[in-house]
């Protein structure tokens, strides 16, 4: 046994490198444990900062296009696509942002490992990278996370017929992308290389786009998208997928097949538990292979924790962040908070979608009496300013405290302004707390504080 650590945590992405990291901090010797090559977890290497590039990146182009003109600024010649050079400014931030995970965790004096980890008993953990090295932990953490679902009858070829990590990374636009699933991942890729150039079509399985979300916003959301030109095909099942080295040919029941370029299956996520020997200690799992925690995030094994994506919930990367911290807290201090009733989800398509806490389904579902109040970005001078005019905000408050229960906002920057609602959420504001607060103008934020005047229907430019 070389070495005997506090804390072994398995799987360096958001979850488990912020994990090891506060360990750290309270003075615990950490072992980090990550089998790839780069570290970051799927977030970083071929998820949420990759995504994020060829959106911006993507963006900036269809604007440059469609635009730039009616601003008064005039492009000389014609603009094109440079797909390599986009890829390399992908891999140049992904590759940034790994070494500095790698400073954080030198800062921290938290030992790196590379190789895959396997649990064994007795605390061991086996990380089998260029050699075979065994570790033993007072603790070990799982913060493997998850990977790309599929369908039956779609064979992944990783060319042709791939899933979100080959989407980021094809050499060339395809003319025709068909999607599999109107979830978050097809519609920021989906939106990427509509941008780029691409025909794409959306199948979902569903009467409706973003499950989850909340229905009148994903119902604005297809009309923009729709405008935008992505085709929608609800409610269609997909049977299978055949593909050459050619082409791609989608069969769905009740409808002629699609032939194509390229194929994104975007169904979902599943926990990444294989080769990690649950089965060695015993560690149980629920009938979708989650790995079942108490409150602290202890397995059914004593001392062995879990957190994150493979622990079911929200499979997003700031979750996963605040359960680690949460996790180790408990672990070392006796005391770790999350408040899973705030936890504010994205989508980065244009406009971005974005929401925290209950939905009017949920609040419908659970018979509690609600107000509403929403406000559209038309109305907004800096929204009208920038030409970002599409969407609306959405407060629902408690119809008897008031207290903000959810928000739900479509709109441009709709990823940052939703941090207002969620401070607010998080300290038990009222509406009415909200819309007393004055706001700068001109702002987008100005539309919160004008949802929030709506609930008791005194919003002023609506």
């Amino acid at each position: 046994m070389s070495d005997r650590y506090d804390l072994i945590v398995i799987g360096a992405g958001p979850g488990g490198y912020v994990a090891a990291i506060r360990a750290a901090q309270l003075g615990k010797k950490v072992a980090l444990v990550e089998s790839e090559s780069r570290l970051g977890g799927t977030c970083l290497r071929v998820g949420c900062i990759p995504s994020k590039a060829l959106l911006e990146s993507s963006e900036l182009f269809e604007k440059s296009i469609h635009s730039f003109a009616e601003r008064g600024i005039q492009v000389d010649g014609s603009v094109s696509v440079d797909l390599e050079q986009m890829m390399k400014h992908k891999e140049g931030v992904i590759d940034t942002l790994n070494g500095g995970i790698g400073g954080l965790l030198r800062k921290n004096k938290v030992t790196s490992l590379r190789g895959l980890g396997s649990l064994e008993p007795n605390g061991v953990v086996c990380v089998n990278g260029d050699s075979e090295t065994r570790i033993q932990g007072d603790r070990i953490l799982i913060a493997t996370g998850s990977v790309p679902s599929s369908l039956p009858g779609i064979e992944l070829d990783g060319d042709r017929v791939g899933t979100s990590t080959e989407a980021l990374s094809w050499p060339e636009v395809p003319e025709h992308l068909v999607v599999i699933g109107g979830g978050v991942i097809g519609l920021e890729l989906g939106t990427v290389w509509k941008r780029l150039g691409a025909k794409v079509t959306i199948l979902e399985y569903l009467p409706r786009i973003l499950p989850g979300i909340d229905e009148q916003v994903a119902a604005e959301a297809r009309k923009i998208f729709s405008a935008q030109g992505l085709e929608f095909r609800t409610g269609t099942k997909v049977t299978s997928v055949s593909a050459d080295d050619k082409q791609a040919t989608v069969a769905m029941e009740g409808e002629e097949p699609i032939i194509c370029d390229r194929v994104l299956v975007a169904v979902g996520r599943k926990p990444c538990t294989e080769s990690l020997g649950l089965e060695n200690v015993g560690i149980a799992t629920d009938q979708r292979g989650f790995i079942r925690v108490s409150a602290s995030y202890q397995t059914t094994v004593k001392g062995i924790y879990a957190i994150g994506d493979v622990i079911g919930g929200a499979m997003l990367a700031h979750k996963a962040e605040e359960e680690g911290i949460a996790c180790v807290e408990r672990m070392f201090t006796g005391y770790g908070h999350i408040n899973y009733e705030v936890i504010p989800a994205v989508v980065y398509t244009e406009p971005e979608i974005a929401a925290a806490g209950e939905t009017e389904d949920s609040l419908k579902a659970a018979g509690r009496k609600y107000r509403s109040g929403k406000f559209a970005f038309a109305a907004n001078g800096r929204a009208r300013a920038g030409g970002h005019t599409d969407g609306f905000v959405k407060i629902l408050a408690d119809a008897e405290t008031d207290r903000i229960l959810g928000v739900h906002v479509i709109g441009t920057h709709a990823g940052e302004l939703i941090h207002e609602a969620a401070i607010a959420m998080n300290f038990g504001a009222s509406s009415e707390d909200l819309a007393r607060c004055c706001h700068a103008h001109p702002t987008l934020s100005e539309a919160v504080k004008e949802a929030a005047m709506a609930v008791d229907k005194r919003a002023i430019h609506s």
